[in-house]
């Protein structure tokens, strides 16, 4: 049973020994709408590329984003691109729009264990996002795209990748992402999953899983803040 809940019982978690977490709209709120600046950019790759309008582009973007887990990778399997050249570009952002979170990097200093980031981008966007926030030094390490070979999340290989590179014991291990589909394989793994969502959406959330059937049962809590999720797991 799913529970909706940013109040978790320490007991939830009393046997996690590493944490792992997703970048974008997970260690920052989605409201701050980071990935925006990505998304244009992701856009106008796609359109110098294939000589697109900027529609024609977005669409095709899309679609290899719901084909294949990220536009990078379809842009591969498709068209050949150098992934290094495209994930310079996408992530040419400013990352002003994100501010120090001291309550949320001592929340995560604060976890018993190992900490990294698993990211569908770039190492180089973990650390400049993670350094924004005030955060990085809390964390071991980072797994990337380029660590995955290119495959991103929620395949399966990924995930055996980073466990077995990063020698996390699964069943020890809680992972916390924004997109519901990217904790299914961490939960068949033995993960305690955590699902991040918009703030101020609780009442639609709530709803939304009230009406379900039990299909979700690989997202073990959802949580709209994520410091104040950590702090009931320590505090």
């Amino acid at each position: 049973m799913t529970k909706i809940d940013r109040t978790p019982d320490k007991t939830d978690f009393e046997h996690v020994t590493d944490w792992v977490f997703d970048l974008d709209n997970t260690l920052y709120p989605h409201h701050v709408n980071l990935f925006a600046q990505i998304d244009k950019n992701m856009t106008a790759y796609v359109a110098a590329l294939l000589q697109m309008e900027r529609e024609e582009a977005r669409k095709l973007q899309k679609q290899y984003y719901l084909e294949h887990g990220t536009t990078l990778q379809g842009l591969m399997i498709h068209h050949g691109i150098d992934p290094n050249d495209f994930l310079e570009k996408a992530h040419a952002i400013d990352y002003t729009a994100l501010t120090p979170q001291p309550e949320l990097g001592e929340a995560i200093k604060a976890l018993p264990g190992r900490k990294f980031i698993f990211t569908n981008g770039s190492v180089k966007h973990a650390e400049m996002t993670a350094e924004a926030l005030g955060i990085l030094e809390h964390f071991d390490d980072i797994f990337d795209i380029v660590a995955a070979d290119y495959v991103p999340k929620p395949a399966q290989a990924t995930y055996d990748k980073f466990a077995a590179l990063k020698r996390v014991e699964t069943t020890k291990a809680a992972m916390f992402e924004d997109l519901p589909r990217n904790l299914t394989v961490p939960k068949a793994l033995g993960m305690q999953t955590v699902l991040l969502v918009p703030r101020n959406l609780e009442e639609t959330v709530v709803e939304w899983w009230e009406k379900t059937s039990g299909e979700e049962d690989h997202i073990d809590f959802v949580t709209d803040d994520l410091a104040a999720f950590l702090r009931k797991i320590t505090g």
